[in-house]
C-alpha cells in the first residue's frame, strides 16, 4: 500500500507541476516568431519579435507580460517606446513562405520519451527486486514475502509506476523545449531540475520515512533521473525526424 500511495502521490505532484509548465509552453508557442506590424513613427510595415520566453515565464504566475525583443528598425531605433506592442500581440506570426522559420527545434520527440520512461520503470523493477534492495525494502515497510507477492500480482502498482515514469519523462522533455541545446548533459540538467522540484514538494511527506527507505527510494529516483535525462537529451531528434524535415 505504501508503494501505491507513493506512486499516486508522485503522479499527482508531477501533474500539478506540469500544468503551469504546459501553460507557459503554450504561451511561448503562441507568441514566438517574427510578425509584421505598422510602426507608429513611420507608419510603414516593420518586422518585430516578441520576447516569448518572458511572456511564458510571467504567464505561470499571472497575466503574461509582453515586450519587443527585436525589430527590423533596430539597433538604430532600439530605444523606442514600443508603441507597436499591442498590434504585435494581436498579430499572428509570419506564415510559411513569407519568412523562413525553422521548425522542429522545440518539438517533443515521443519515441525517446517512451524509451526513457521504460528504462526508468525497468530499473525500478530491478532496484526493488530480490537481487538488490527488496529484502531491506520489505523489512523497513514491515511486509512479508506473501504480501509482496500479492502486491506484485496487482495491476495498479505497475500501472501507476508506468504512469509516473511517463509523466516524469514528458516533464523532462517539456523542460528541454525551453533550451535549444541538445545533448546528454542538458538533458540530465533538465531532469535534475524536475527531480529537485519534486523532492521539495514531496519533502513534508518524506519526513516520516526511515533513513533506509529514504536512501532506497532516493537512490532509485536519482538513478532514474540521470537515465531519463541522458536518453531524452541524447536521442531527441535522432530516433524520430521532425515532421517538416525533408
Amino acid at each position: 500500500m505504501f508503494l501505491i500511495g507513493f506512486l499516486l502521490l508522485t503522479s499527482v505532484i508531477i501533474l500539478i507541476l506540469l500544468l503551469p509548465v504546459l501553460w507557459g509552453r503554450e504561451v511561448y508557442r503562441r507568441y514566438s516568431g517574427p510578425r509584421g506590424v505598422t510602426c507608429p513613427e513611420t507608419h510603414q510595415q516593420v518586422g518585430v519579435t516578441l520576447q516569448a520566453a518572458h511572456a511564458a515565464a510571467t504567464a505561470i504566475c499571472g497575466p503574461p507580460e509582453f515586450r519587443v525583443t527585436d525589430c527590423s528598425r533596430w539597433p538604430e531605433r532600439a530605444h523606442c517606446d514600443q508603441g507597436c506592442l499591442p498590434e504585435a500581440v494581436r498579430t499572428e506570426p509570419y506564415t510559411k513562405g513569407e519568412v523562413h522559420l525553422p521548425k522542429g527545434q522545440r518539438q517533443i520527440f515521443h519515441l525517446p520519451v517512451i524509451l526513457a520512461a521504460f528504462i526508468a520503470w525497468y530499473v525500478g523493477m530491478i532496484w526493488h527486486s530480490q537481487y538488490l534492495f527488496r529484502v531491506r525494502w520489505m523489512a523497513d515497510l514491515g511486509l512479508t514475502p506473501q504480501q509482496v507477492k500479492q502486491l506484485v500480482s496487482w495491476y495498479s502498482p505497475h500501472l501507476l509506476s508506468i504512469a509516473a515514469c511517463l509523466l516524469f519523462a514528458y516533464g523532462v522533455a517539456w523542460l528541454q523545449t525551453w533550451n535549444e541545446r541538445k545533448g546528454v548533459v542538458p538533458g540530465i540538467l533538465s531532469a535534475g531540475v524536475l527531480w529537485v522540484a519534486l523532492a521539495l514538494v514531496a519533502l513534508p511527506s518524506m519526513l516520516d520515512l526511515s533513513h533506509d527507505l529514504l536512501l532506497i527510494e532516493g537512490g532509485y529516483t536519482l538513478v532514474a533521473t540521470v537515465l531519463v535525462g541522458s536518453v531524452i537529451g541524447g536521442l531527441s531528434g535522432k530516433l524520430v525526424l521532425p515532421s517538416e524535415a525533408k
